[in-house]
């Protein structure tokens, strides 16, 4: 039968993501989780089926747009 784990996708004690994987991602790997890049920093191995994967991903900075003082709504 096929090795199937779920994975169990973390960052700051706050779970983003499960996933039911045939492959576990290894420490130090690019992920993308939700549309974000990431880096894989821990992988902890709960039982046979369970596995935690610790992620850190990048910060979206977002762009506020420069507000004209002459234009008032």
């Amino acid at each position: 039968m096929n090795n199937l784990v779920v994975v169990h996708f973390i960052q700051n004690n706050v779970e983003l993501l499960n996933q039911l994987c045939r492959d576990v991602p290894t420490e130090g790997s690019d992920v993308k989780i939700k549309g974000r890049k990431g880096k894989v920093i821990q992988v902890k191995e709960i039982d046979d089926r369970h596995v935690h994967v610790e992620v850190e991903l990048e910060v979206v900075k977002k762009v506020v747009p420069v507000l004209d003082p002459r234009k008032k709504r």
